[in-house]
């Protein structure tokens, strides 16, 4: 299938990008098909540093524990730490034993040195602390929060005390139980401690907020910035684990849900800072609602990038990642009649496409849905094509 696209196909560098998206984003999106390869990090890493260097970008943010990410900002802000324990206790899904991470984290520190705070980079987790098989226990989230009111505010404003928090919270494996996945039965997250707890959680957020101007006075701003965090994944949570516990045929797309509302409110906060590179699976930063089925059951929820969309609009924009080939992973050439086939065809290893102008290119003709091999890789869905901003085509994937 020949539509000439040539002329909609650029480097994929900085400059570039911005021309494709005439204009800087606040917010510039550069998703993934699969996680796991160093290759497609190379490119983002390289992406962002010409966004730093070229575009006044400040701030990466990818799909990590948002509350381990803070191990991660404290070392490439102010040196807290050796790289070695940055990369075991500052990111989740196993994404530390990346090379590709621990150069994007040295690169950070060594750009950070010596320069003054309003200049510097910054690292976000965006993810909830959430794993596939469990979700974190509050614990860390609402002890954070409570001990930063606590150091700022009169006592008898807090809705508990310290001792009552750590009573009702009880043993953290309680709450990281992996079998709760499978079964809701065993999980706390409609116990009376948890109920209360979200009470709590709420109350704790409101008095943040309601005495903003005395905390941010007495501490800093960042210290501020980073007790929304703490309230965010606390409350995050609770409610998360509320629908672990659930038994109807609405708990899973609930959970997913969730999860990209999470996503989503660490984005927008990561958006406050100023221009930001957010990474992560394509699936979290599409317009369109996602869809699953499990068995006969069909169900869908909002992406974060929908929620981001509707609240910042043009502000933020979106690069979807496609692929060739992942030959070690079983996927191979991709047939000419598919989007990443068109996409193949072009002899360059890495380029970005107009998603725009090459949708008015195709015209009617709709290019056949790729289907993958191997589990791990989702290629693009060609229906969502005029919602994407630009393509990044990677054409073959080999290992590190």
């Amino acid at each position: 299938m020949d539509i000439g696209i040539k002329d909609a196909v650029q480097a994929v560098e900085a400059a570039s990008v911005m021309r494709l998206l005439r204009g800087r984003p606040r917010l510039l999106a550069l998703g993934e098909p699969t996680h796991g390869e160093d290759l497609l990090l190379d490119v983002r890493n390289a992406l962002f540093r010409q966004l730093v260097e070229q575009e006044g970008y400040r701030t990466i943010g990818i799909e990590s524990d948002c509350l381990m990410g803070l191990v991660v900002d404290d070392y490439v802000t102010s040196g807290t730490g050796s790289l070695d324990e940055v990369m075991e206790r500052g990111f989740s899904h196993g994404w530390g034993a990346s090379a590709a991470n621990r150069e994007l984290v040295r690169w950070m520190r060594a750009y950070n040195e010596g320069r003054p705070a309003p200049e510097r980079v910054r690292f976000a987790g965006l993810d909830g602390p959430l794993e596939i098989s469990h979700a974190a226990s509050p614990r860390q989230a609402l002890t954070a929060l409570h001990g930063y009111l606590a150091a700022g505010v009169d006592a008898d404003l807090l809705p508990c005390d310290a001792e009552t928090l750590d009573r009702m919270l009880g043993a953290d494996d309680r709450w990281a139980n992996p079998a709760t996945m499978m079964d809701p039965s065993q999980s706390v997250g409609r116990s009376a401690e948890a109920r209360r707890l979200l009470l709590l959680a709420d109350d704790l957020v409101a008095l943040l907020d309601a005495e903003t101007p005395q905390l941010i006075a007495g501490s800093s701003r960042d210290s501020w910035e980073r007790a929304r965090l703490y309230g965010r994944a606390a409350t995050g949570l609770l409610r998360y684990h509320h629908w672990m516990a659930d038994t109807s045929p609405g708990r899973m797309p609930r959970l997913l849900g969730l999860r990209s509302s999470m996503i989503a409110a660490n984005i927008l906060a990561v958006a406050e800072r100023g221009p930001a590179l957010l990474h992560a699976h394509n699936a979290h930063f599409q317009r369109d609602k996602s869809t699953m089925r499990m068995g006969d059951v069909p169900f869908e929820w909002w992406s974060s990038g929908a929620f981001v969309r509707a609240q910042v609009g043009e502000e933020f924009a979106f690069l979807a990642t496609a692929l060739g080939t992942i030959r070690h992973r079983g996927v191979d050439a991709p047939p000419p009649d598919t989007l990443e086939g068109l996409l193949y065809a072009i002899p360059e290893d890495r380029h970005v496409v107009d998603a725009r102008r090459l949708a008015a290119a195709l015209g009617a003709v709709r290019p056949a849905l790729r289907v993958s091999p191997w589990f791990g890789y989702a290629p693009l869905d060609p229906a969502h094509l005029a919602a994407y901003d630009g393509i990044v085509f990677v054409r073959d994937v080999t290992p590190s």
